[in-house]
């Protein structure tokens, strides 16, 4: 097996799970791990949110070792909340720090953050100094292609955090503009891995093991990290490790074996997450396993309705029947 170093976290050069904000939760995050994910990131973290309620943020910032190497993932647009919120966040042992400069939700940006420190890199530069210098993990930062689609300052803006003592910095190849529309511009990320030093990181549209492997032959970028296809096929991770160690490529699950790992996924959320929320998350979980299934819109439509875990084991009962 290939490896990278970032700082000195040595991970498997396979693919990372992508943190995204309510999907990429502890249950997903265990199972993509299973399958074999490289690294793993918290959901998004905001420091105010640290600073002014730290018990609401304690979940989000909890690490489990099966999980590691793990990255928190915080975000603000304040230097001051990063410095004083890197104590609680350095309390939960991250192999890594993650600042969030690409969120193109609107929210987020309202508030300076995410994507719209890609308008201003004085105040990203701030932040980026503070973290490291607070920070006895290695920093690494995800960012866009630009904020506008006119304007794709990707390369300056790497350039300028590198020079800050960021150890790696991930790259979606989408503007804040085209949110997830379109398609991701891989040359972007070629020309940021052309420029720089440190390890850089790739996302967006690696939806197959195929365009893994395109994705590193043509940038030569360090790391793959694959988001929204992994929160429907977690398995993808088995297949891109076992082809990076043995040159195998393994069939997809038959419906039967998928209808297992989203039960298994399940009953995570249940554990982990209480009755409540387990079920909440569960509705939106059990939805995205079933695209490719007979009868897809019956399936996903019972989804809905989960709100125990008996509801649960009546829709694997309902889907067995389906698919016989």
């Amino acid at each position: 097996m290939e490896y990278i170093k970032i700082g000195d976290v040595k991970i498997e050069k396979t693919a990372a799970l992508a943190p995204m904000a309510s999907v990429a939760d502890t249950a997903l995050r265990l199972i993509c791990k299973e399958f074999g994910a490289a690294v793993v990131y918290s959901e998004m973290v905001s420091v105010k949110g640290i600073c002014y309620n730290k018990e609401r943020s304690e979940g989000l910032l909890k690490i489990k070792d099966e999980e590691r190497p793990f990255a928190i993932q915080i975000f603000g647009d304040d230097p001051k909340f990063f410095e004083l919120a890197m104590p609680t966040v350095l309390e939960n042992k991250p192999d890594l720090i993650d600042i969030n400069m690409g969120c193109p939700v609107t929210k987020v940006v309202r508030n300076n953050s995410g994507s719209a420190l890609m308008k201003n890199p004085e105040l990203a530069e701030k932040i980026a100094k503070t973290v490291v210098l607070n920070s006895p993990v290695p920093v690494t930062v995800k960012i866009r292609k630009g904020f506008y689609e006119n304007d794709s300052n990707a390369v300056s803006f790497a350039k300028m955090l590198q020079d800050c003592g960021v150890s790696a910095i991930c790259v979606h190849g989408r503007t804040k503009e085209q949110l997830f529309r379109g398609k991701s511009d891989w040359e972007i990320v070629k020309k940021v891995k052309e420029n720089v030093s440190i390890p850089v990181i790739l996302s967006g549209d690696v939806t197959s093991l195929e365009l893994l492997e395109k994705a590193y032959k043509t940038t030569n970028v360090d790391l793959v990290m694959i988001g929204r296809q992994a929160a429907k096929k977690p398995w993808i991770f088995k297949q891109i490790k076992e082809f990076k160690e043995t040159g195998k490529i393994l069939k997809e699950p038959t419906e039967k074996e998928i209808l297992e790992i989203m039960l298994k996924h399940i009953k995570k959320l249940f554990e982990l997450e209480g009755e409540v929320v387990g079920a909440r998350k569960a509705r939106s979980a059990a939805i995205r396993y079933f695209g490719g299934f007979k009868n897809a819109a019956k399936i996903r439509a019972k989804c809905s309705f989960i709100s125990s875990f008996d509801d649960v084991l009546e829709l694997v009962s309902f889907v067995k029947k389906q698919i016989c």
